[in-house]
């Protein structure tokens, strides 16, 4: 499967009092590709929630490299850089006009009804398209 990279366009609102992008809202920008990312795989986060399941972020690591400022096209690249029954970490690449600006990591996990669940066990058919990229 092709998984195409997100697009995320600078909001003024995004930016400091310097015209930089908060450092902030790069945990938003990976949200946004995370669930563009699932949505791309044919199982949003919103079908996973209609079935009871939620994924919770249980850590985060963001690696700033270089600034952007309002306008400006940031470019995601999301992969899966590790998974288990329990949990799934997505890497996530930003760049902008050929530079990276930050590479990231976030981890979840599952729940239902506030457990633990297997991705495996729960969602079969992800958890293989998954382990196929």
């Amino acid at each position: 499967m092709d998984i195409k990279p997100y697009r995320h366009e600078v909001k003024y609102y995004e930016c400091d009092r310097m015209g930089i992008t908060h450092h902030s809202n790069y945990v938003r920008f990976m949200e946004e590709a995370r669930v563009d990312w699932m949505d791309q795989m044919d199982y949003g986060f919103d079908r996973m929630e209609a079935e009871g399941v939620v994924s919770p972020v249980v850590a985060i690591d963001c690696r700033y490299r270089h600034t952007t400022t309002f306008k400006d096209v940031i470019q995601i690249e999301v992969h899966v850089a590790e998974t288990s029954a329990l949990k799934i970490s997505f890497s996530y690449t930003m760049t902008c006009n050929g530079k990276t600006v930050c590479t990231a990591t976030s981890t979840h996990c599952f729940l239902e009804e506030g457990k633990p669940v297997s991705l495996e066990q729960r969602f079969p058919e992800l958890y293989k398209r998954i382990r196929q990229l």
